[in-house]
């Protein structure tokens, strides 16, 4: 995967640029010499239009491309980060946030940003664009707003009117718009030149009157411009002559139009942004304008440049140029239809957002339609939480959860939610137990788990459960019970698992597919971190065959874990296969958490078989969030992956800055992550040759993964434990755990570290085993790994002279499974000692403390992950080391030693 070159996003036009090839060259070359340009001036004089000439000419220019970010629907200064986030295509970490997400992004890029109607968001565009200014040297901003954004290094260039030519030329094109035969006869052109002048050469009011063409003579269209244009007598003192003007050239458009026309022309004011069809019936209908008159005048209101209209794609989408927009709110206003229209507008987008097939699949798609509505919905959301009974807004709220966890607006709708909370009805101080409420609880948590994941509010979706069980609500409790099993995945594995069956049984009470997948797919994971991938690789299929089609999110985690599966029992080419799905899946959300989950899955699978170019590549749109950053961004594995690929490359420094970093992150509570964390940190620890603090990582290592119950991170833990010590009994209490639970990529690992121990020709065998097996896996050894085994390599062919080359061939012909039944027959001399404390391996030392502790053979060795029968054993080999007889003495033992 490629990055696309050049990108642009700049809007298509579906008109003509009319003149200004002057202003368009002096603006190119303003671009040139400096950073940051603002095109000012007033409404309607085609700033918009001559930055967008201006920025087509720089894509081919910009290695990062030209992005257009359209700000004039943004209502909320916090807001215009997200925008212009969502615009520049940037992966967003949430704790960082939009603006130091997009600097981190953008610093090598050479991106050009246009920021359009900066007017009403002046302070929060400046600091923004400021702040990008001076941590991305490459980057450049062409903004357009009514006044200067005052940042440091801005070039303000004020758009001036068009020339008395250009005015008369966009007055006929636009005229041949609406008359195909239009031409301009002596009068005609006489009268043009004298309207095109007392419109003061505006682009939008010349457009206004041409619209008129098709009913009127530009004789007519003159003279009737006098009445209105009267009234700038009587405009406010201050305001600017083309703000009159722009101001009664509008004015005098809105005149001429018909009562009907009027209607539709201010109700539309209410859409912040585009509307289809359906939504202007919806909204602009009443006992005067049926369906079939709105949409009537939609068709005259386009011809007469009120209205916008975009055919392209095949469907039909309308709107208002933001000037027009004002002014169509004021005469709403003026008839003292405001409250009724915005009503109506909450009551159609509710109903947008309802339409909702999550049960029978689709979110895809209600995803598509409704993200494309979004600006109106937040718009309908404010109204309708804002009045006195927030009935609807809730309700609305209550719908968008599903939008908020999908895509990047994750974090607003956590504060939407909360208003939405907030605002529950109560009755002499009694809070609120509707289904609503629980439904309102229930999103919060939704979007929590991928907005902030690190604050999955567990208690919240226990409350909503509560209420969601009063009710009898088979499958809002089932959503409870998985977001409640969510919350306590990363520290109880067996807590969630229950509560995960429970969801899945209450998703099969009300028939929901997806509720029934998501839990099932959370079962796999849980089994995943415990090693048992005879479970966990079918639970993960037959989840993933609903949650391709219901839940793009859920389904890629769920094949970034069977690639992780496939990836630790020796499968490396089918990890990479499934993490590339993963990524695909993933990608269309842009989303941070499932995308950096699916990006890790697959550079975790590249460093694996060695490929370190692919794996950074994989990891490249994150890694300016991570390297950055002062606390460790979220996505679980991406820390532990970016830092094994550190350690693979040889870069020790790096890795372990990331390890100090994530370990600091993960400080808190006991998490399968950290666990995770501590046994790399204690690695890279062991290799830097800080041994005291290697040790100290290490059995923190082994205290987590013992207590949360992974096998994996123990015997990872335990095998850097035996490397620090030089034990062998340790390396061979780290290899039973992988040959039991079937890691076999990690086999080869283990037979590198214990090879140096064995006698010379036992270790000769063990390595030339571990070398074809490597080979035929795909998992060549890292950087570190081949040092160690060339040292090994040379002591052995001096050490054994001819015989080498005996043993070698031997272990060539072993396949991986035969090597590490050799190396487990012949583990080699010994060391300990043969009675006391001393003599007893790290095993038999846990074994001694949790029998001493009151604990039985069958729960000594679940906690071990040892069979009964080897807890019996080494029971035995402890009683014969330390001269006790049975469990009462040697608790007695233990005690004195304490």
């Amino acid at each position: 995967m490629t990055a696309e070159p050049h990108p642009t996003n700049l809007p298509g036009q579906l008109t003509g640029f009319v003149g200004r090839q002057a202003e368009v060259a002096e603006v190119r070359a303003l671009l040139d010499a400096a950073r940051m340009v603002t095109l000012i001036g007033t409404g309607g004089v085609g700033k918009t239009r001559l930055a967008m000439e201006v920025a087509a000419t720089q894509v081919a220019l910009r290695p990062g491309g030209v992005r257009w970010v359209e700000l004039a629907t943004v209502t909320d200064p916090a807001q215009v980060g997200e925008a212009v986030a969502a615009a520049v295509q940037v992966l967003v970490e949430p704790r960082q946030g939009p603006a130091r997400s997009l600097a981190a992004q953008l610093r090598d890029r050479g991106t050009l940003i246009c920021l359009d109607n900066c007017e009403h968001v002046l302070d929060a565009v400046a600091e923004l664009a400021g702040a990008l200014l001076r941590s991305c040297p490459g980057t450049a901003v062409l903004a357009t707003s009514r006044e200067p954004l005052a940042v440091p290094g801005e070039v303000v260039w004020r758009v001036p009117s068009l020339s008395a030519d250009e005015a008369k030329q966009l007055f006929v094109e636009r005229g041949r718009q609406v008359r195909h035969e239009f031409t301009l006869d002596d009068a005609g052109a006489a009268a043009t030149s004298v309207l095109c002048s007392r419109l003061d050469g505006i682009p939008l009011a010349i457009e206004l009157a041409a619209s008129w063409l098709r009913t009127l003579t530009p004789q007519q269209i003159e003279q009737g411009l006098d009445d209105r244009f009267g009234l700038l007598i009587r405009s406010p003192r201050g305001v600017a002559a083309r703000q009159q003007t722009l101001a009664a050239s509008i004015a005098w458009s809105h005149d001429l139009l018909d009562e009907l026309d009027r209607a539709v022309f201010r109700r539309l004011a209410v859409f912040p942004a585009g509307f289809d069809l359906d939504a202007a019936r919806a909204v602009c209908a009443d006992g005067a304008a049926g369906p079939g008159d709105v949409l009537g005048s939609i068709g005259r209101l386009v011809d007469k440049s009120l209205v916008v209209a975009d055919t392209r794609g095949g469907t039909s989408r309308y709107g208002l140029l933001e000037t027009i927009r004002e002014y169509a709110a004021d005469r709403l206003r003026d008839a003292g239809e405001g409250d009724r229209t915005r009503d109506r507008h909450l009551d159609h987008f509710l109903a947008v957002a309802t339409a909702r097939p999550v049960q029978a699949g689709g979110l895809d798609s209600w995803r598509a339609r409704v993200e494309r509505e979004y600006d109106n919905l937040r718009a309908a959301l404010e109204w309708g939480l804002a009045a006195p009974d927030p009935e609807r807004g809730r309700r609305l709220a209550a719908e968008l959860a599903w939008l908020w966890h999908l895509n990047r607006h994750g974090r607003e709708g956590i504060l939407f939610l909360h208003r939405a909370i907030d605002h529950a009805p109560t009755d002499r101080g009694h809070s609120d137990r509707t289904v609503l409420q629980a439904r309102l609880l229930t999103g919060l948590a939704l979007v929590a788990d991928t907005a902030s994941p690190l604050d999955l509010e567990y208690d919240v979706a226990q409350r909503a459960l509560e209420l969601a069980t009063a009710h009898g609500d088979d499958g809002l409790r089932s959503q409870c019970l998985t977001l409640s099993a969510v919350g306590l995945f990363y520290t109880d594995f067996d807590a969630s698992w229950e509560l995960a069956v429970e969801a899945g049984e209450a998703a099969g009470v009300a028939g929901d597919r997806l509720f029934a997948a998501a839990p099932l797919a959370l079962r796999g994971m849980i089994r995943h971190h415990q090693d048992r991938h005879d479970e966990a690789r079918p639970l993960l299929e037959a989840a993933l065959v609903d949650l391709r089609d219901l839940h793009r999110g859920i389904g890629s985690t769920t094949l970034a874990y069977l690639s992780e599966g496939a990836l630790v029992c020796g499968r490396l080419a089918a990890a990479r296969d499934l993490a590339e799905q993963a990524l695909d899946l993933a990608q269309p959300l842009g989303d941070f958490l499932r995308v950096g989950i699916a990006r890790s899955a697959l550079a975790a699978a590249h460093t694996a078989s060695g490929n370190l170019d692919a794996a950074h590549d994989a990891l490249r749109p994150l890694l300016a969030l991570v390297e950055p950053a002062t606390e460790t961004v979220f996505v679980p594995g991406l820390t532990l992956t970016l830092a094994q690929l550190h350690v693979a490359r040889g870069d020790l420094d790096a890795a372990l800055r990331g390890y100090e970093s994530g370990v600091r992150q993960a400080s808190g509570a006991p998490t399968y992550l950290a666990a995770r964390l501590h046994t790399g940190h204690g690695e890279a620890l062991r290799r830097a040759g800080r041994a005291d603090d290697a040790r100290r990582e290490l059995d923190r290592a082994v205290e987590l993964a013992r207590g949360l119950g992974m096998p994996r991170v123990l015997a990872d833990a335990l095998e850097q434990q035996a490397l620090l010590r030089g034990d062998l009994d340790l390396h061979h209490e780290s290899l039973t755990i992988r040959v039991d639970h079937g890691l076999r990529t990690s086999w080869t690992d283990a037979l590198d570290a214990i090879a140096p121990l064995l006698p010379d020709p036992n270790a000769a065998r063990a390595i030339a085993a571990c070398t074809v097996a490597r080979a035929a896996m795909g998992h060549p050894r890292t950087v570190a790994r081949q040092r160690d085994h060339d040292e090994l390599v040379g002591r052995l062919q001096q050490g054994l002279g001819p015989e080498f080359a005996t043993a070698w061939a031997a272990g060539s012909t072993l396949t991986l499974d035969d090597a590490v039944a050799y190396v487990r027959r012949n583990r080699g001399a010994n060391r300990r000692a043969t009675a006391g404390w001393a003599s007893l391996t790290p095993t038999e030392l846990s074994v001694l403390q949790l029998a001493a502790a009151g604990l039985n053979n069958p729960q000594i060795g679940a906690r071990l992950f040892i069979s009964r029968s080897t807890v019996k054993t080494h029971l035995a080999h402890i009683y014969a080391k330390l001269g006790v007889a049975n469990r009462t003495e040697l608790a007695a033992l233990s005690r004195t030693a304490v």
